[in-house]
């Protein structure tokens, strides 16, 4: 019962006190899908090193993996295909072959290029948000710069957007700092996304309002505990933004 007061709370400080300038939307799993083509490639990895190794033991060999890389190495693509190959490496104490190896590193490399087709309602949505001209639209994500760009322009989404952010983490300074880019407060931010550890936690922090937005796969490293809070709003349809926003559907 207190998590829906928190929900009408949310929805009404927004519609009555217009509050909101810019709405920032997290990309990968908020916008199209990212991380089932990661899982398929992970299950790949499993089959190529099954003479040696068992699915759960790639599993949590990549896991433990990248979490050791992250500090160095960050998000993205280049970043987990290191890590599919430092791990295949690791759990078959070095008897990979190189020919293994290499289609390791096809399978990253084919990361950088498969479709990011809007998730549903994902384009119509913002095509109204955009229409509607009340609110600048902003795409503000974690990742590499250049694979981050290019997921967005094949989406063929850019257009919707005055502005996009990539950073290496999405900590509360990398919020603070989104807003003084954007010369805005944070109370004038709404951040969308699915991660609630990324999107949502710091967000908050800071003051933002956020919507969360559930996808059904999430990263191991992406995972963690929620709470409610009266700046936040869970939903679980894409267009129900613009409920929130008070825009016609």
């Amino acid at each position: 019962m207190a998590f829906h007061y928190f929900l009408i709370t949310f929805a009404l400080m927004i519609l009555n006190e217009d509050t909101i300038k810019v709405v920032a939307f997290d990309a990968d799993d908020t916008l199209w899908d990212c991380q089932s083509w990661f899982d398929e490639v992970e299950r790949q990895c499993g089959s190529l090193l099954s003479p040696w190794v068992t699915q759960e033991e790639v599993t949590q060999g990549l896991f433990a993996t990248e979490r050791n890389n992250m500090e160095l190495l960050g998000y993205g693509t280049k970043a987990f295909t290191i890590s599919l190959v430092e791990n295949a490496v690791k759990i078959t104490n070095g008897q990979v072959p190189g020919s293994i190896v290499m289609k390791l590193i096809e399978l990253g490399k084919s990361l950088l290029r498969f479709p990011t087709t809007p998730l549903p309602e994902v384009q119509p949505t913002l095509q109204r948000l955009f229409n509607d001209g009340r609110y600048r639209l902003v795409v503000f994500t974690k990742g590499e710069l250049l694979d981050q760009e290019s997921k967005l322009k094949r989406s063929g989404l850019a257009n919707y957007f005055e502005y996009m952010e990539t950073v290496s983490n999405k900590g509360k300074d990398e919020y603070v700092a989104l807003c003084d880019h954007l010369d805005i407060t944070p109370d004038q931010l709404l951040m969308v996304g699915n991660s609630f550890r990324s999107d949502i936690a710091p967000a908050l922090a800071i003051g933002s309002y956020t919507v969360h937005i559930p996808y059904h796969v999430v990263w191991e490293l992406e995972k963690s505990e929620e709470f409610p809070h009266k700046r936040l709003e869970k939903i679980s349809n894409f267009n129900q933004l613009l409920r929130i926003l008070s825009v016609n559907p």
